[in-house]
C-alpha cells in the first residue's frame, strides 16, 4: 500500500498547482474537492497513470468474467 500525497506549490501570480499521488482511480476527486472550492477555479487536471490503473483493472476483471460466462454456453 502506498502513501497518499497531495503537493501544492503556489506561485506568485496566485496559482496553485496540486499533485496527487498514492490514490487509485478517480478516488483523488473525492479527496481534493473541498481544496479545490476553497483555492478557487480549477483550470485544468491531467489524470496520472493511478487514475488509470484502476480503469484498467476494472476493464481486466469485466474481460474475465465475460470470457468465464461465454465458456459455460
Amino acid at each position: 500500500m502506498s502513501m497518499e500525497t497531495l503537493e501544492f506549490v503556489i506561485y506568485p501570480d496566485g496559482r496553485v498547482q496540486e499533485k496527487v499521488t498514492g490514490i487509485i482511480g478517480a478516488n483523488c476527486a473525492e479527496v481534493t474537492a473541498a481544496i479545490e472550492e476553497e483555492l478557487g477555479v480549477v483550470l485544468s487536471q491531467e489524470p496520472t497513470s493511478e487514475h488509470f490503473a484502476a480503469q484498467r483493472h476494472q476493464w481486466e476483471v469485466a474481460t474475465a468474467q465475460v470470457s468465464a460466462s461465454s465458456n459455460n454456453w
